[in-house]
């Protein structure tokens, strides 16, 4: 009984997370009806109403929303708990969802995955790869890795590396266009821009060397929102892009992109694995990202500066 309160708590929990029963069903891997079933027969073990129905919408009733803080407290507790004691006997294991950019999924971390999968081997990954920035709570995401200055106050924040990026086009392109030695040389040229996905807002890189600064506030001739599709642009021969170096150097040991402009440095992008402060870290997420810090310190791609 005491094993069948506690998988109800879950399923309540995260559907109090989600919003839905479909969502939670398929976040927790069972039938929408097995879950609805946990919750109706917690509700009556408990006396109490703990969720408001509605056919567009699922929200927690006032004694709902008291049990879920607890409820979650407990289930977090009861979870690291297990995870300690696997722990003693060196087996971490459970489902860890993750969340982040395709340019840090593809390039880096999916490509190291049978080091991970052969260490822990008990550990099943669920990952997303987006440029989309997801709500962890509500999509009960486990830990993402986000790009840029992360200021959420519910969310803890660790630096793991840094995006770097370059300017770079195809020989093609370079053959038929004007001469590019300098960064006001730009304006005469093709730009690609990026935009993105979450906000539409435009990057405007800039170019440093030494003391001097150049704006690359140009108006691009195509706008894209995902960096492989801008590699692919310059690949084509469509014009200059500003790309994740470790998405360019691929293509420039084939051939299909040589750098531009590579005495002038572009700012590079902060790298850090983010949690809800409101998420207790699990064993299994601990060495998740622990394994994600240590790949990354190991790559000059995507290292810290010391």
């Amino acid at each position: 009984m005491a094993l069948d309160r506690l998988e109800a708590m879950r399923a309540f929990c995260r559907i109090v997370e989600v919003g839905s029963f479909s969502g939670a069903a398929e976040s927790l891997g069972l039938a929408k009806t097995t879950i609805s079933g946990q919750v109706q027969a917690l509700e009556q073990l408990l006396g109490i109403k703990l969720l408001h129905r509605t056919t567009r919408k699922v929200s927690p009733t006032t004694e709902g929303t008291a049990y879920y803080s607890r409820a979650r407290a407990l289930i977090d507790e009861v979870d690291e708990l297990e995870a300690s004691v696997s722990k003693s006997r060196n087996i971490v294991r459970g489902r860890v969802r993750v969340e982040m950019p395709s340019p840090v999924g593809i390039l880096l971390i999916v490509p190291a995955l049978p080091d991970f999968a052969a260490r822990f081997p008990d550990i099943h990954l669920d990952i997303g790869c987006s440029e989309r920035v997801t709500d962890l709570v509500q999509e009960g995401v486990d830990c993402a890795i986000r790009g840029g200055t992360v200021s959420d106050p519910d969310q803890v924040c660790r630096p793991v590396g840094q995006m770097h990026f370059c300017l770079c086009a195809s020989p093609a392109y370079l053959a038929k266009a004007p001469p590019l030695k300098v960064p006001a040389d730009l304006a005469g040229h093709q730009h690609l821009g990026f935009k993105f996905p979450a906000t539409d807002r435009r990057f405007v890189p800039t170019l440093q060397r030494g003391e001097e600064r150049y704006v690359l506030d140009l108006p691009p001739t195509m706008y894209f929102n995902n960096g492989t599709a801008t590699a692919a642009a310059a690949v084509a021969g469509l014009g200059v892009a500003f790309i994740p170096t470790a998405e360019a150097v691929a293509h420039f040991r084939s051939g299909a992109l040589v750098e531009v402009l590579a005495d002038w440095t572009m700012p590079s992008m902060p790298m850090s694995i983010v949690y809800p402060y409101t998420r207790h870290l699990s064993a299994r997420v601990r060495v998740f990202t622990d394994w994600v810090a240590a790949l990354m310190a190991d790559d000059p791609l995507w290292a810290l500066p010391y």
